[in-house]
């Protein structure tokens, strides 16, 4: 039987169900009688609380630390992850693959819960994964908690009853939410190469690491600084099982954002010049700042782009 990403992710959820005040956050009731926990709308959140949502977002199949480290004359926070799972953990349950749109409230979903509900189904499709558990989590990026339909529309999709399910809600201009968005650099790296064409169940193990961006008010400000520290700050380590060292090195040099045509601006920049309109702007950029590749079949090592920390500087307002 396959490993669960909502078995394993619950032991995390519980605990900190159990214990709000150690994570800075509020845990309630809410509709329907789902399990609410705020790491950030109305309570504090905070750094704890975001390592343990990226942890969660893994399914439970991977680890996460967050230290500090230099960006050019500037000390920042940053988060490391792994994962022995990468195919499932990342695109199995980190991956924000998951819109949920009802009526005037939007966010977008991560975590367990898809893989119960499986969306988008063609990325189950091609790592081959399904899970089956009596309960499971959410993680919501969106600037309010949810409401009865939204938790009646996730709870349907799960096939599990709203008492059933747990949501963490962490906007993105918080903490939390920062440190959540950069603890994805792993699935970012991934869901470039699968976009290029390769078997993501190739990949055998996979670390990586990215800065905590500094928070801002705006909701777009921060959505541009959360994917620029991915963008131009995201380091993306890999080892992989694959016959042709010919094709993994072309794939390796064009899965990283200096390979778009819009790299070198801001995010937020990027964003506003293209409308607001992520589908006007080159999907190429979504991608690590770095990336290293070892084919355990062969020994060999690829490597590709480098971080930019002018860019970094520019984004968060330095």
């Amino acid at each position: 039987m396959p490993i669960s990403v909502n078995k394993e992710s619950m032991r995390i959820v519980k605990e900190i169900y159990n214990n709000p005040e150690k994570y800075n956050v509020a845990v309630s009731r809410g509709p329907l009688e789902a399990h609410i926990i705020d790491a950030g709308i109305e309570s504090r959140g905070g750094f704890l609380i975001g390592k343990r949502i990226v942890e969660i977002c893994l399914g439970g199949l991977g680890e996460a630390q967050i230290e500090l480290t230099c960006l050019g004359h500037l000390n920042v926070p940053a988060i490391n992850v792994c994962t022995d799972y990468p195919a499932i953990s990342t695109l199995g349950s980190q991956m924000a693959g998951w819109r949920i749109k009802v009526g005037d409230y939007v966010a977008m979903g991560s975590g367990p819960a898809r893989a119960l509900a499986q969306k988008p189904k063609n990325i189950y499709e091609k790592i081959k994964y399904k899970d089956e558990e009596a309960e499971t989590v959410i993680v919501l990026e969106g600037m309010k908690l949810p409401p009865e339909e939204a938790i009646k529309n996730i709870s349907d999709s799960c096939r599990i009853p709203p008492e059933k399910l747990f949501v963490i809600v962490a906007p993105t201009t918080s903490i939390a939410g920062l440190t959540q968005i950069s603890g994805r650099v792993v699935e970012v790296g991934i869901y470039r190469l699968v976009e290029m064409g390769f078997d993501p169940n190739l990949i055998l193990y996979a670390c990586g690491w990215a800065p905590i961006p500094s928070v801002h008010p705006d909701v777009v400000e921060a959505m541009g600084r959360s994917n620029d520290a991915i963008l131009y700050g995201g380091s993306v380590y890999m080892v992989v099982d694959y016959c042709d060292d010919k094709h993994l090195e072309k794939i390796v040099g064009e899965a990283v954002s200096s390979a778009s045509e819009d790299y070198g601006r801001p995010f937020a920049e990027i964003f506003r010049k293209a409308d607001q309109d992520f589908y006007k702007i080159d999907p190429k950029i979504f991608a690590p700042a770095e990336i290293t590749v070892v084919n355990k079949r062969t020994g060999k090592t690829f490597s590709a782009g480098r971080i930019n920390t002018d860019v970094l500087m520019r984004s968060i307002g330095i």
